[in-house]
């Protein structure tokens, strides 16, 4: 599934832009967790998230923020790991942001299923 092409009309009519378009594009292809967190907290009220979602995993986008997930890879991942050597609880919080990751996306991947 792509987004169709008036999914960003029919958001722009009812008074909602979309933060992708209002942002600079860069930053939702940044280098930096921090940045790319930011990304996704824009993307929270997108009234496209899930569509966006779902198109880029049907294309198997490289890298970036997309639906308000990080892609890495071509692979979503819960969050960007910092340049350097890792904390030595790294593990631990990497599988918790990896559950979490895996339930959110279930649930909006349900959603779209639904609609």
């Amino acid at each position: 599934m792509t987004l169709g092409p008036g999914l960003r009309e029919q958001a722009i009519e009812q008074g909602r832009d979309l933060p992708c378009r209002e942002y600079d594009a860069d930053l939702w292809f940044a280098d930096t967790p921090t940045e790319l967190e930011y990304a996704k907290s824009l993307c929270a009220d997108c009234p496209v998230k899930v569509e966006c979602l779902a198109g880029a995993m049907d294309r198997q986008e490289p890298w970036g923020v997309w639906g308000g997930e990080i892609f890495e890879a071509g692979v979503v991942v819960a969050r960007k790991r910092p340049r350097g050597r890792p904390r030595k609880d790294a593990a631990q919080i990497e599988a918790a942001a990896q559950a979490a990751l895996a339930e959110r996306t279930a649930g909006a991947l349900a959603a779209l299923e639904a609609a």
